[in-house]
């Protein structure tokens, strides 16, 4: 058998699994705190104890019409004195001043998307988001590493529930994660009154692994290396929708097409790429085929 590490040049790709459990993804239980003045979802943190003092509680459990079980989270930004408090929600613990996550649940797969349904409307000019990060702990370089990551910004309006998807995109790092921090948040940099985001029946789908014999070998990039275009060879998807994203070594997403009919022959510009290594996903609904190149 060959080794892991010979494999990581071939193909990455999503094999369907179970969804992955997310502590309280239903958001079916909570807390009362306060001595009964509010709740807070259980495994997650908001700014409800930080924000209580004046009465203002920006996360709260939804009882009218979920999208299933019996309860859900809504979020929604709130005037508080002089500034507005965003309805945000963080799996694992917040920081109050920053208002940015500073650690999550533990979690050892490598999901490949986080599902569930939403509703939201933005008041103001700054739209909310969903983030995710699965990182873990190189204690040979003394670091957190993420090994995987999305960010969907919120866009126009879901005014009733709406399902959703949003595809994790792995960088080179072959190692499973430790940790998931998931990010919910009714309002970009600059909260309005009243925007919100309310999130039901959170889940993960389908699981990232190496294997050599899935989906279709004739998937191959070329030139490699290349100066200016890149072409792709989709033989196995042809006329699926895709997406192609390419990252840098540090896993950072530099270009992304979204939902290009796949063919024999796909061409990408990466011409105004730096010269260096680079991975491109080709995301499919059969899975992730990752492949390396070199940009000359």
């Amino acid at each position: 058998m060959k080794t892991i590490f010979t494999m990581i040049a071939l193909t990455l790709v999503v094999t369907i699994s179970k969804a992955q459990m997310i502590p309280n993804g239903g958001f079916e239980t909570w807390t009362s705190m306060g001595g009964g003045t509010y709740n807070n979802p259980n495994g997650w943190d908001c700014l409800n104890n930080s924000t209580m003092a004046l009465s203002v509680f920006t996360c709260e459990q939804g009882t009218a019409n979920p999208s299933s079980g019996a309860h859900y989270l809504k979020l929604t930004s709130k005037t508080m004195a002089s500034s507005v408090a965003p309805g945000i929600a963080v799996s694992g613990v917040i920081d109050s001043v920053t208002q940015t996550a500073k650690s999550g649940f533990a979690y050892t797969n490598r999901s490949a998307n986080l599902t569930g349904s939403w509703q939201h409307m933005v008041y103001g000019t700054s739209q909310g988001y969903i983030d995710v990060k699965l990182t873990r702990w190189d204690s040979g370089n003394n670091i957190r590493v993420t090994v995987a990551s999305a960010h969907q910004q919120l866009s126009g309006m879901a005014m009733s529930w709406a399902s959703f998807s949003i595809p994790l995109t792995y960088g080179t790092d072959i190692n499973n994660p430790d940790t998931c921090i998931i990010t919910l948040a009714a309002s970009g940099a600059n909260p309005a009154n009243n925007d919100y985001l309310w999130v039901d029946g959170l889940a993960f789908a389908g699981t990232v692994g190496i294997s050599e014999n899935t989906l279709d070998a004739t998937i191959s990039l070329f030139p490699n290396p290349a100066t200016d275009n890149l072409m792709i060879d989709l033989s196995a998807v042809k006329e699926q929708k895709v997406s192609i994203h390419i990252l840098d070594m540090q896993g950072k997403v530099v270009k992304s097409v979204e939902s290009v009919v796949a063919t024999t022959n796909n061409t990408i510009d990466i011409a105004n790429l730096a010269t260096g290594n680079y991975m491109l996903n080709v995301i499919t609904k059969e899975g992730i085929i990752t492949r390396k190149f070199i940009k000359k």
